[in-house]
């Protein structure tokens, strides 16, 4: 104890000496940990993926540029009524009609109830066999649905092997003599086509309409293409009939008029 109290400043010394070599043999292990540390930490803020943008919604800035990029129109015929106003005009029954479209009365005002198609038939009625004098003939009735009302009934016509009317031309025949296929060449469109007994040809040569003027209750049935109309003492040719439409021409200036038809 007596070594103690006469050398504790020296052994006081010496310890505080050993801390202080231990600190120093121990700072590079703690200078690299908080530098590890702050890295990790750097890395998460910087490193970290950011979450992605959410799309902008530019739906009103496009619907602006569309109706800036659309022409704008003003009707100041019809819709419009600061120039031009509502004409009323009296009907054939002594009604007023108000005439807000411009289709109220006129040809626009026509309304299409049918469109049927007119056909062009062909069929072998009956063979006439060969004889001293002549090869066989071939009795063949021929319909046009479009034709002119006095020849739109049926008729025959008597032909053979390398002959033609204004119709058709016969080309060949094959089969037995009873029940014979014939071939022939249609004259307006060239097409080839076969006929039998049993067979006959029809394809569609054009179309007719039923047509109503309301204003009046008037009702063309039956009209064809080059039929007359008289509509509010004004006359208009039917110039076209489609499946899906009616053309009429004013015959005082040649205006045209289609008229939609949805069966």
């Amino acid at each position: 104890m007596s070594f103690i109290k006469k050398h504790y400043e020296k052994i006081l010394l010496g310890a505080v000496l050993l801390g202080l070599v231990a600190s120093l043999l121990l700072l590079p292990f703690i200078i690299a940990g908080e530098k590890k540390a702050l890295e990790d930490e750097e890395s998460q803020i910087v490193d970290r993926t950011p979450k992605a943008l959410a799309p902008v919604d530019m739906s009103a800035e496009n619907d602006a540029l569309t109706r800036v990029e659309s022409a704008y129109s003003l009707d100041f015929e019809r819709t419009n009524r600061l120039f031009n106003p509502v004409k009323w005009e009296r009907g054939p029954d002594m009604q007023w009609i108000k005439i807000e479209t411009g289709n109220e009365v006129g040809p626009g005002a026509v309304k299409v109830l049918a469109v049927r198609p007119l056909y062009f038939m062909l069929k072998l009625d009956r063979i006439e066999p060969p004889n001293t004098y002549s090869p066989a003939r071939y009795v063949i009735s021929i319909q046009r649905e479009n034709a002119p009302p006095a020849q739109r009934n049926a008729r025959q016509r008597f032909i053979s092997v390398g002959e033609k009317n204004e119709y058709f031309a016969l080309t060949s025949v094959t089969g037995p003599a009873n029940n014979p296929q014939l071939t022939l060449q249609l004259a307006d469109t060239g097409d080839t086509i076969n006929l039998s007994m049993k067979q006959p040809f029809r394809k569609v040569d054009g179309y007719a309409a039923d047509l109503k003027y309301p204003p009046t209750g008037r009702i063309w049935n039956d009209q064809r293409v080059g039929s007359e109309l008289k509509i509010d003492n004004d006359s208009y040719n039917v110039v076209v009939i489609d499946t899906g439409e009616v053309v009429l021409s004013a015959e005082s200036n040649q205006k045209k008029t289609t008229l939609q038809y949805q069966p």
